[in-house]
């Protein structure tokens, strides 16, 4: 029998399967009882769940591992939430298939590397050729599985080189319509804009993010990628003009200073570096919440999305 999966609940419905834990917090409600604030996904979506009743000398489940529950969907605040009966950990014997359970990104890292390896090859500018490739060495293997964001866009294993790859995609379009930019300069600000993430986020193997590290919380990955870029400059000898661009590129991707960038765009490659990174993070979080919505229907109201109900047309003229 097909399980159902996170994104086909609804609310009275009775559920029991294994899922993903993303996260798990004893807390303390009003009354002074514990209980376990747990959400829980599987490769189509997340949500969130309640333990009530909970022992607190129990150890709550570990980010990344995988339980068995049993429970009823309830609405609280507009949103849906497991009410958790009984749970267990996962077993051995239960063979399940941790692809139905880890949200991932589209194509393999080994597909997505070798998109950037040929993007690499095209430049003309040796110096950003030697730049990129010496700050992918730096990011190392574990770019192979890190998600781009722990909770928002292309939040999924190897979600970083997904996030890259698509707006690979869309920046060579965008060269096509203004063929005045600076084709290297943008496409290598593409590829090493988030890099630092990897210094930014705790991410397991499966994709993932249990918190944010010291380093993403005191100076964060757009400061973190200067200096990352820096070293990058050191180990290959470039350095002048094509580094202080690229470093510029970093620190003002996110456009404005209320959201984290200490300088805006001050010349076209920044510029334009800024709304694909921004027209692609939000275009990956539409399709999400499109496909958790069904057809006619509106979401839930999207933080990230400045609080926004989503719509999810049914895109034929008969509709009604």
């Amino acid at each position: 029998m097909e399980e159902i999966t996170v994104v086909q609940l609804a609310k009275d419905m009775r559920y029991e399967g294994f899922l993903l834990v993303r996260s798990a917090e004893q807390r303390i409600d009003k009354k002074g009882s514990f209980y376990l604030d747990i959400t829980l996904c599987d490769r189509s979506g997340e949500i969130n769940g309640k333990i009530w009743n909970w022992n607190s000398l129990e150890t709550p489940p570990a980010s990344g591992s995988v339980v068995k529950v049993r429970g009823t969907v309830q609405e609280f605040n507009g949103r849906l939430q497991l009410r958790v009966e009984l749970w267990r950990m996962m077993r051995a014997e239960d063979e399940v298939d941790m692809r139905r359970l880890i949200p991932s990104a589209p194509e393999s890292p080994e597909t997505m590397r070798g998109e950037i390896d040929r993007v690499i090859d095209s430049f003309e500018s040796e110096s950003l050729r030697k730049l990129t490739r010496e700050m992918l060495r730096l990011a190392g293997d574990e770019l192979d599985f890190y998600p781009a964001a722990q909770r928002m866009h292309h939040a999924e294993r190897a979600g970083l080189l997904h996030h890259t790859t698509s707006m690979l995609v869309t920046a060579q379009k965008i060269l096509e319509a203004y063929p005045f930019l600076h084709r290297d300069l943008l496409l290598a600000g593409v590829i090493v804009h988030d890099l630092a993430k990897i210094d930014e986020m705790q991410s397991d193997a499966l994709g993932n993010v249990t918190d944010y590290t010291r380093d993403g919380l005191l100076i964060g990955h757009l400061v973190r990628g200067v200096s990352r870029l820096d070293e990058a400059a050191r180990n290959t000898g470039v350095g002048g003009e094509t580094l202080a661009l690229l470093e510029h590129m970093l620190i003002s991707h996110h456009g404005e200073p209320e959201f984290g960038s200490p300088r805006r765009p001050m010349f076209p490659e920044a510029e334009a570096l800024h709304w694909i990174d921004t027209f692609d993070a939000k275009m990956n979080e539409m399709q999400t919440i499109q496909e958790r919505t069904p057809e006619g229907a509106f979401s839930e109201r999207i933080k990230y999305l400045d609080d926004r109900r989503m719509y999810h047309p049914r895109y034929t003229d008969d509709a009604q």
